[in-house]
């Protein structure tokens, strides 16, 4: 009876032994198939990206070219019902109309091409409608460096990070050597990081009071800051 139970025993332990391992093979199989769908998907995102700016700038250089406002409405209209109808919404006149921003406020392919890689198409769209083109580079920037998600660039940009830096106060030529150093692969500045300790999103910084067991205290030479694009405290030294 003992060795019948041994066994059986044996059996049972096979089987979960393989059961542990299809478990695992199945975790490594579901990994694999999820990273392959997300670079096929930065991969679709990529060369739309592309496509898009390539199609903005060539409407634009036809509109350019007639030198007519009324032209360019005209034809953005017909060529966005035309296109719509063959390839779906993504090619309307509203869409039309971004990708028209898209090659005015990015003229350069080349920095199209290394923004790509990191944006998305949906992060291009919140930074070309920005009216300051050394704002609109530096979120492009940070954007691509700090990998930030299109919703955290939307709290970032009504946050008024840039606002905010001391890079910001600089002269415009100064600016824009930091922000070409940072394009140029240099690491980040202070001054593309620091914020001004005084401001934030147009309300002063309060210093705070926290309780511990003895009471209300004063925090000893620190600045507590409720950060408004993120809603997180922050603590400047």
């Amino acid at each position: 009876m003992s060795r019948i139970r041994r066994v059986a025993q044996k059996k049972t332990q096979a089987v979960t032994r393989q059961a542990r391992m299809n478990i695992a093979l199945l975790g490594e199989l579901r990994a694999m198939i999820v990273q392959a769908r997300a670079g096929v998907a930065r991969a679709v995102d990529s060369a739309l990206t592309t496509l898009y700016w390539h199609i903005g700038r060539r409407v634009r250089a036809d509109i350019l070219k007639h030198e007519r406002a009324a032209y360019g409405q005209e034809i953005v209209s017909a060529l966005g019902r035309q296109l719509s109808a063959e390839f779906g919404r993504g090619f309307d006149d509203k869409s039309l109309r971004h990708m028209l921003k898209f090659a005015e406020a990015f003229p350069e392919e080349s920095i199209v091409s290394a923004l790509r890689r990191q944006l998305a198409w949906t992060h291009f769209k919140q930074i070309i409608y920005l009216d300051n083109p050394l704002k609109r580079d530096f979120y492009a920037e940070m954007c691509r460096i700090e990998g930030w998600s299109t919703r955290l660039l939307r709290q970032k940009i009504d946050g008024m990070l840039y606002e905010r830096t001391a890079l910001s106060r600089k002269p415009q030529q100064l600016i824009r050597q930091e922000l070409d150093k940072l394009r140029a692969g240099q690491e980040l500045t202070p001054d593309l990081v620091l914020q001004d300790p005084y401001l934030l999103g147009g309300f002063k910084f309060q210093v705070q009071r926290v309780k511990d067991g003895a009471g209300a205290r004063r925090l000893p030479g620190a600045w507590q800051s409720r950060d408004i694009s993120s809603g997180a405290c922050s603590t400047d030294g």
